[in-house]
């Protein structure tokens, strides 16, 4: 098997799924955005890690001491200790740790005030640092990341293109109907939901052929069961929308039912991949878990229904994994992403990777996105996902499902040339259309 994981270690990823803040963003400082609320050794721990913190039981007191960047490391360690201790064995800790261990030298079953006085110190001055993203993914051993922006509707100009991909935003388009947003981006009127289709079409005539795929996190608010609705249908309620009315649900329903539809047609139109959260909610304690297990079922009439449409399909639906499987092996349109569930659950991916590769097309698995806003937690989770990859091959050459010729030529398959040929990048990971 020696020769699988030095194959693993020497592949680099193309990093389909991240939500990396602008580097301009991280230069300007602790509070600059949300998932930045300080630069020492905390921010760490900011995103994904504080949900297991929280649901290990650390007061909510103490977790805004520990992201407070008036507050000295050394509090912060005293603050974090207990709770890293009861996390330490999970996905997101694990990351954590994987990180401290390569970027910064540290031991974290040693980890102590002093070695968070000197991680704080390289995160604080790192981010003023010209060329740190790259470095920092170089050491990830990650090509380029696709970053689905949550710092502006739609999509983000950045500032470093050809490293950090960005996705196309439908939630501004199609659920969210951020009207006034787009008024300003594009300086164009919209007075009915004839215009908001001409809005929709600027959108993806501007931005999709710099966007490198669709992205919807729609999920995290309402079901996956977009059904069809003609024009007509909802005019009047996009004309209330305007006139700042409150929908009732079933109109705000059927609004945005039509409108991302609308947008899935154009995305088919220009060859753009449309990536839905699916599956398990960010945060703790709000989780509606029968709506995460409708998912896969409502997501068979949109496959169906757009069949020129390339879904990819992230976090492979996790706690409900087997009917994503089911979905790649029965749609030649729906793709999985593994982004996010190699620290979510290991043990669940591992078991998913193992399962999909003997039931449904490795062409259609896309095997790494860390899906973090901080860059330097990319290369924990690319440590977890290489363990893991590894761990899923080598259980099947050793159960006699696979050969090792075998698994060694799923290794650039799965984690870098599926990405390649269905986002259309180039052999640096780079768009091609762009």
């Amino acid at each position: 098997m020696d020769r699988l994981a030095e194959a693993i270690a020497a592949t680099p990823w193309v990093d389909t799924h991240e939500h990396l803040l602008e580097p301009a963003t991280r230069a300007r400082g602790a509070g600059a955005h949300a998932l930045q609320p300080c630069l020492d050794f905390a921010l760490l721990l900011c995103h994904y890690a504080q949900d297991d913190l929280t649901s290990a039981g650390m007061p909510g007191e103490a977790r805004a001491q520990f992201y407070d960047p008036a507050v000295p490391v050394e509090a912060k360690w005293e603050l974090l200790r207990p709770w890293w201790e009861r996390c330490r064995q999970t996905g997101y800790l694990r990351a954590v740790a994987e990180t401290l261990r390569a970027l910064y030298g540290v031991d974290p079953d040693r980890m102590d005030a002093g070695a968070c006085g000197r991680i704080s110190a390289e995160v604080a001055e790192a981010g003023t640092r010209p060329g740190h993203y790259a470095a920092v993914l170089a050491r990830a051993g990650v090509l380029t990341c696709q970053v689905n922006t949550l710092e502006t509707p739609l999509f983000m100009d950045s500032g470093q293109p050809e490293l950090l991909l960005q996705d196309l935003g439908l939630g501004a388009l199609s659920t969210a109907v951020e009207v006034q947003a787009l008024r300003r981006r594009s300086g164009r009127a919209v007075g009915d939901l004839a215009d908001w289709h001409a809005m929709i079409d600027w959108a993806f005539a501007t931005c999709g052929p710099r966007a490198v795929a669709a992205k919807s996190a729609a999920a995290y608010g309402r079901r996956l069961d977009y059904g069809p609705v003609p024009a007509e249908a909802a005019a009047p309620a996009f004309a209330r929308l305007l006139r700042g009315e409150t929908l009732q649900p079933e109109e705000r329903r059927g609004l945005e039912d039509h409108l991302f539809r609308y947008c899935l047609r154009r995305a088919g139109e220009r060859g753009l991949p449309v990536k839905l959260h699916c599956g398990y909610y960010a945060g703790t304690g709000g989780m509606p878990l029968a709506r995460v297990r409708d998912n896969a079922a409502d997501l068979c009439a949109l496959l169906r229904d757009f069949p020129e449409t390339r879904f990819v399909l992230m976090h492979t639906g996790y706690p409900y994994q087997d009917e994503y499987i089911a979905l790649a092996k029965h749609y030649p349109n729906a793709w999985i992403d593994l982004c996010w569930s190699w620290i979510l659950s290991p043990g669940a991916c591992v078991r998913f990777v193992r399962e999909y590769l003997l039931a449904a097309p490795d062409n259609k698995l896309l095997c790494f996105g860390a899906d973090y806003s901080t860059v330097e937690n990319v290369v924990g989770h690319a440590v977890v996902a290489r363990h893991g990859l590894g761990l899923a091959l080598g259980g099947l050459v050793r159960d006699g499902w696979l050969t090792e010729g075998q698994a060694l030529a799923l290794v650039p398959r799965l984690m870098g040339d599926n990405a390649r040929e269905l986002f259309g990048l180039d052999a640096g990971g780079r768009l091609r259309r762009a």
